[in-house]
């Protein structure tokens, strides 16, 4: 069965209109979970990755469990205020305002390369601050990845046109 089969879809939440991709059902599913992680592990097995960054908080299982498998470092990126030593931040736009996110500033050394993971790409904010940060610490972003995009919200795009490489197990139509 394809990983697509395995995210449920909840209706009108957080809020009415939306269709929400809910990820954990795949985290439920051993096999789903496997073979989401092993196809991903297979994907950059040849690619030189120094290190895989997990986006809060969904993209920290899947860039753990990816990071593992690569034999190579994981860094975490947090919302504002919860990583213990010195960081750098980068804020981007929600729906409603202003959020922040933060890498600590030892975490990429320069000329690393870097695969950014998180489970959802809607409209790119999130990774694009992602991609920022890692650009500020001298790092190379091999590309951001994703388990579900949601193309017609323009995250993809968005990232694309920054230039950067954009990889998703699979797509929904739609928000």
């Amino acid at each position: 069965m394809p990983i697509k089969s395995r995210i449920r879809t909840i209706k009108h939440y957080p809020k009415e209109g939306i269709m929400f991709r809910d990820f954990t059902t795949l985290l439920q599913d051993p096999v789903g979970f496997r073979i989401s992680v092993d196809e991903l592990a297979n994907r950059y097995k040849d690619v030189k990755i120094d290190k895989v960054v997990g986006i809060e908080s969904r993209g920290f299982i899947m860039g753990g469990a990816l990071a593992y498998l690569l034999g190579v470092g994981f860094v975490p990126i947090r919302k504002q205020g919860k990583l213990p030593s010195e960081t750098i931040s980068q804020d981007y736009e929600l729906e409603y305002g202003i959020d922040r996110i933060e890498i600590h500033v030892d975490a990429i050394n320069p000329g690393e390369k870097v695969l950014i993971v998180d489970d959802l790409i809607a409209t790119g904010g999130t990774a694009e601050a992602a991609v920022k940060l890692v650009q500020e610490m001298s790092g190379e972003v091999v590309e951001c990845c994703f388990v579900i995009d949601l193309p017609d919200i323009g995250g993809r795009a968005r990232l694309e046109a920054m230039g950067q490489k954009v990889f998703a197990q699979c797509e929904f139509e739609g928000e």
